[in-house]
C-alpha cells in the first residue's frame, strides 16, 4: 500500500503553547513531527536548537524527523540524536562529505535523509541514493514558512522516483514548502510519500481536520 504520511512542521506552532501543540500532534492523525532547525547562515533565518528539542523529546509520542538548515552539520548530527531526532536530513549543498555524513548518522541508530535545493538537480544524489533512507525535495526556497509552492517539484519527484526504482534504493521521498489542501493529493500521486505542512495545519481552524484532510 502507498506510504502516505503527514509530517507537521513545528516551525508553524505556537510557541507560547507548544506542550499544547505537540499533545495535538499526539493525538491527531499526524505521522511524524518535522522540526527545521535554520542556523541564519545556510539560510536567512534562524529558528530554534536544543532547548526546543527538549521539549519535542519531552513530549511527542510520534517519529521525531529534524530538517538540519544548517552549515557543517556534522558537528550538530550526535546531539540532536541524543535529543530524540528519530531521522536527521542534512542538505546536500551544505555536506563537503556526504556518504560520511550519512553513514555516521546511521551509526548512531537514526534514520539518515539528503535535502535537495529547488535548484540542485537529483542527478546529483546518484552516488548516495542507496544509502539514504529518504529524499526530502524543497519546494520552496529554504529559511522561511508560508511560501509559494514550486511546480517544478512534480518533475522532481518523477525524477526522485527513477533514481530510487533504479537503484534499488529503499528511500522515501518528503517534500517541504508550500503543502497544502490544493496539492497534497496530486504529490502523493506524483510518488511523495511524506509531506511537510506548517501553515496549512497550525493556521487552520481544525488542525487536526486539516491532517485527516492531508491524507485523503
Amino acid at each position: 500500500m502507498k506510504t502516505k504520511l503527514i509530517a507537521p512542521s513545528l516551525l508553524s506552532a505556537d510557541f507560547g503553547n507548544l506542550q499544547r501543540d505537540i499533545e495535538m500532534l499526539n493525538n491527531s492523525q499526524a505521522d511524524w513531527f518535522h522540526i527545521d532547525v535554520m542556523d541564519g547562515r545556510f539560510v536567512p533565518n534562524i529558528s530554534f536548537g536544543f532547548p526546543v528539542m527538549k521539549t519535542v523529546q519531552q513530549h511527542a509520542k510520534k517519529f521525531v524527523d529534524v530538517h538540519l538548515m544548517i552549515v557543517e552539520p556534522d558537528h550538530y548530527v550526535d546531539e540532536f540524536i541524543n535529543h530524540g531526532a528519530d531521522l536527521i536530513s542534512v542538505h546536500y549543498e551544505a555536506c563537503t562529505h556526504l556518504h560520511r555524513t550519512i553513514h555516521h548518522i546511521q551509526s548512531r541508530g537514526a534514520k539518515a535523509g539528503v535535502v535537495l535545493n529547488p535548484s540542485t538537480p537529483v542527478l546529483m544524489l546518484e552516488d548516495i541514493i542507496a544509502d539514504v533512507d529518504l529524499v526530502l525535495l524543497m519546494s520552496v526556497n529554504p529559511g522561511f514558512g508560508g511560501q509559494k509552492f514550486i511546480e517544478n517539484t512534480y518533475k522532481k519527484i518523477a525524477e526522485t522516483k527513477d533514481l530510487i526504482l533504479s537503484n534499488n534504493s529503499t528511500a522515501l521521498i518528503e517534500i517541504d514548502g508550500g503543502v497544502n489542501l490544493e496539492n497534497a493529493s496530486k504529490l502523493f500521486e506524483a510518488g511523495a510519500d511524506v509531506l511537510v505542512a506548517g501553515n496549512a495545519v497550525f493556521s487552520a481552524e481544525s488542525p487536526e481536520r486539516t491532517i485527516e484532510l492531508l491524507k485523503i
